[in-house]
Formats: C-alpha cells, sequence, structure tokens
C-alpha cells in the first residue's frame, strides 16, 4: 500500500495544497513497517486545484496523512479513491509509522475559508 505525506523538509507541512513535495512511503500493513519511500514533486500554484490526486492515485496512493486541509481537497482527493485523514503534525516518517500502528485519527481539520493565495 502507499500513503503520501504533504512535506515540507521531512515534517508535514500544515497545509496540503501548498507543500514543498509529497513524500510517498510504500507500506507493508501486515508487518507494520515501511517498504521505501520517494518525493514526488508539489505542483506549481495551489495543490487543491491541480492534478496531484490524479497523479498520486495512479502511483497507487490510497491513503493522505495531512495536517489541514479544505472540503474541497478531500473531496478531490476522496474522487480519485484516496482517503484522507487530517490532524497530523511532526517527522513524516514518525507519522507514517504512527498510523501503521493504528495510532492515528482523523481530526477533521479543514479549511473553511480559502485565503491561502490560491485564485479561483
Amino acid at each position: 500500500m502507499k500513503i503520501a505525506l504533504p512535506s515540507c523538509g521531512n515534517q508535514i507541512d500544515d497545509h496540503f495544497g501548498h507543500c514543498e513535495y509529497f513524500t510517498v512511503f510504500t507500506v507493508d500493513t501486515d508487518a507494520k513497517k515501511i517498504i521505501s519511500s520517494e518525493v514526488v514533486p508539489s505542483p506549481a500554484g495551489c495543490g487543491c486545484k491541480s492534478n496531484i490526486a490524479q497523479v498520486l492515485a495512479e502511483m497507487g496512493v490510497k491513503l493522505m496523512l495531512a495536517g489541514n486541509m479544505g472540503e474541497g481537497a478531500v473531496r478531490v482527493l476522496n474522487n480519485s479513491g484516496i482517503d484522507v485523514l487530517r490532524g497530523c503534525s511532526g517527522d513524516v516518517k514518525d507519522i507514517a509509522n504512527s498510523w501503521l500502528e493504528g495510532s492515528l485519527v482523523d481530526s477533521g481539520d479543514c479549511c473553511h475559508e480559502h485565503e491561502h493565495g490560491c485564485q479561483n
């Protein structure tokens, strides 16, 4: 299984639509371990209006572990077959391992206003 995390350095980026890149981990959910990782460049501009959901889905990503994310972005990801778990923060590898251990739950945190510099 593949999971993606919006990243800045080795940390979860606070806002999905403006991350530096996505860290994509291939994980073994039975063994509860990370098998490999890769970096996917973030699209220029606002990620929530890009094709990043489709790109990640085509790579086999099934889950996005994120910090904050608007409902529109959640819908786009869900429509591409990617589940979303919000409220994550900290080191991307630690977050992935916490999810593998079953200790993360969706916070429901979302952007209610689109005030992050994106233009309609």
